[in-house]
């Protein structure tokens, strides 16, 4: 499947969430794109609405369809937890995702530059790997060279808060994931539910 490159505003708007975590897609214009704007009223068939929901949390986690499928298959393989939940904890475990999480970046995007320019280390080993299953336990931090970057500052300047999950220490501006989230610690506006209904139909 190609790689999406249209404005990332205008596909957040049409799912109603913001797929980047900062909420300024949707604070102005809360309503789909298009020319009918907020007057418009689709209403989705029960397909439409699994869809919607798989394309919600596979696009805010920046992951193409194989790459997300495959994901679901090994989540339903964990034999403890819920499937739905099972996926979320995996997509959690992302080593963008945690840079993210951790306040080392603004977006996830902007995470996942982060570790593909190899500015980003776990246990002291560069990794470059966007998609490196991080470990309960593991340390991640900035390359010594990388702890001035600007937009790193920017975006640890404007961290409020972080997840309970994850500590960071803001003097070595290393942190580490010191257990799995639970589903309220994870995207609330997300219905998983939903998005094993529509893998249990094509599967």
């Amino acid at each position: 499947m190609s790689r999406y490159t249209g404005p990332s505003w205008k596909r957040s708007r049409r799912l109603g969430i913001s797929l980047s975590g900062t909420g300024k897609e949707i604070s102005r214009r809360n309503f789909a794109p298009g020319q009918h704007g907020p007057n418009s009223r689709t209403r989705l068939s029960e397909y439409g609405e699994q869809l919607h929901e798989k394309q919600k949390l596979r696009w805010m986690f920046g992951l193409n369809e194989r790459q997300f499928r495959l994901m679901f298959v090994r989540a339903g393989k964990i034999r403890e937890g819920q499937h739905g939940v099972n996926l979320m904890i995996l997509l959690e475990r992302r080593l963008d995702n945690l840079v993210y999480r951790l306040g080392l970046a603004s977006t996830r995007e902007q995470a996942r530059q982060l570790v593909n320019h190899g500015h980003i280390t776990v246990d002291g080993k560069r990794v470059d790997i966007p998609s490196y299953e991080v470990k309960v336990g593991q340390t991640i931090s900035l390359r010594e060279k990388s702890k001035n970057l600007q937009q790193v500052k920017d975006s640890l300047d404007a961290t409020a808060a972080r997840p309970s999950y994850v500590t960071f220490d803001d003097n070595k501006l290393e942190g580490s994931l010191v257990r799995l989230p639970e589903r309220d610690e994870m995207e609330p506006g997300i219905n998983e539910a939903l998005v094993v209904e529509y893998y249990n139909k094509l599967l």
